[in-house]
């Protein structure tokens, strides 16, 4: 999963007005889920600690942006994002006072995850020396600025549960419990997917013979898109073991998982992979059965067909 990208619509002036506008509301969206979460939340120089990590989440992609558009490379885009998840999981686990074991598990939880999809990531761009998603828009520095907004808004809003949590008042918080056990299982069981599907998908385009064909065999068989379904479960065990230290409006930080739910299922994931895919192979009489015996994201536990 990464930050999306929003398609370019109309001349040029009217494309640097929207993005400005998408600049302005994604740090809208940001300050609002600050001073949701920031609720009674531990503070650091009088400042709510989730404050200041929304904040720095802001603050890392606008620096970060400022030598990607110069030279006009997207190569560090997703390495930014992973790189935020880590380096503020870290500030908060560690700036937060009485820090327990829910809060150290929060932030191994996100630190692992971002380490290991950014590596995946900034291997595949390297891989293949570019990302299309940005062959148009790198040259043009307001719309090149949206998408690092964007990236502030979709770092903040996923890590947001457990970023809450860690940062939670000594009072609120409460020894291990059956959330914590349940939600490490859930996201244990959504790593294994995700990076199972990965490895399977990597290795299937590795191979010279599959050049042009699509993925139908290990996890893809019995799931169209097994590596958004890790994802989704991944977030949702990070919610559940923050689950019991949540208090008043603190409760935001359930849009992470809807978030990324609704992110994979209904915006930049899912419908654009399944439109790619039906018009390279939508005529073909063996996707058509694959994509009518698959279900597109949750795992069927025995093969259709």
């Amino acid at each position: 999963m990464t930050a999306p990208v929003p398609p370019a619509t109309g001349s040029a002036a009217k494309q640097n007005r929207a993005a400005v506008v998408v600049v302005i509301v994604a740090v809208l969206i940001g300050a609002g889920l600050a001073a949701a979460g920031g609720f009674r939340g531990a503070q650091v120089g009088g400042i709510p600690l989730f404050v200041l990590a929304v904040a720095a989440a802001f603050v890392i992609q606008f620096a970060a942006y400022i030598p990607a558009v110069l030279l006009r490379t997207e190569r560090f885009f997703d390495l930014t994002g992973s790189l935020t998840f880590i380096a503020v999981s870290l500030a908060v686990v560690l700036l937060a006072p009485a820090q327990d074991a829910r809060g150290w598990i929060l932030a191994a939880m996100v630190i692992v995850w971002a380490a290991r999809l950014g590596s995946f990531l900034f291997a595949r761009v390297h891989r293949s020396g570019s990302d299309g998603r940005f062959d148009e828009i790198k040259t043009k520095p307001l719309r090149f600025l949206q998408v690092w907004a964007i990236q502030g808004v979709w770092v903040s809003l996923t890590a947001s549960a457990a970023w809450i949590a860690m940062s939670a008042d000594a009072d609120a918080r409460t020894p291990l419990d059956a959330f914590a056990l349940v939600g490490i299982v859930i996201w244990l069981l959504g790593m294994v997917i995700e990076v199972v599907a990965d490895l399977q998908k990597q290795a299937f385009r590795a191979d010279p013979a599959n050049k042009g064909e699509f993925i139908r065999t290990g996890l893809w068989s019995r799931s169209r898109h097994p590596n958004y379904f890790g994802e989704i479960l991944i977030w949702v065990g990070v919610f559940v073991v923050a689950v019991p230290v949540l208090q008043g409006w603190q409760w935001v930080a359930v849009l992470s998982p809807v978030f990324v739910i609704l992110l994979l299922t209904r915006v930049s994931g899912i419908p654009l992979l399944e439109k790619r895919a039906d018009e390279k192979w939508g005529d073909r009489a063996d996707y058509v059965a694959y994509r009518e015996r698959t279900p597109v994201l949750v795992p069927a536990l025995t093969r259709r067909g």
